[in-house]
């Protein structure tokens, strides 16, 4: 079964996320991939990967995939962000982040996490779709 994953990185976290799609493009080209601008454009350089390339995240990337998560077209989120790192636009960051747990998208948020994802009997099995949470009224 073909997946949806999002490759997105902060500046600082590029050179990393673009080193782990690299070591994983023989996996990450069965599925289809979204990514943020400069990140995509960096990953298809280096693999030549198939990528669906978004704004860049301060121009509306992380809202464009925000809005992929909402209308459930994304099973997986690969975001390695710097915790230590502060940007303009952090609200759009955190609106990703609480939309992505809220609809129940299994993430990654540094490459330990994005190697248990990607290594997971439950990322290569067939049936698995994670459950969406049901919003508490």
């Amino acid at each position: 079964m073909k997946r949806n994953i999002a490759l997105v990185a902060h500046d600082n976290k590029k050179d990393d996320l673009v080193e782990w799609a690299d070591f994983n493009k023989e996996t990450l080209a069965l599925h289809n991939l979204y990514a943020t601008g400069d990140t995509g454009k960096r990953i298809i350089e280096k693999t030549d990967l198939r990528i669906t390339l978004l704004k860049g995240g301060s121009y509306g990337g992380d809202m464009e995939l925000g809005a992929l998560i909402a209308n459930e077209k994304l099973d997986y989120l690969i975001f390695f962000w710097d915790p230590l790192q502060s940007l303009p636009h952090d609200v759009d960051v955190k609106a990703l982040l609480r939309i992505a747990v809220l609809y129940n998208v299994p993430t990654a948020c540094n490459r330990a996490t994005a190697d248990l994802i990607i290594s997971s009997p439950l990322f290569h099995s067939q049936e698995y779709k994670p459950k969406k949470e049901r919003a508490k009224k």
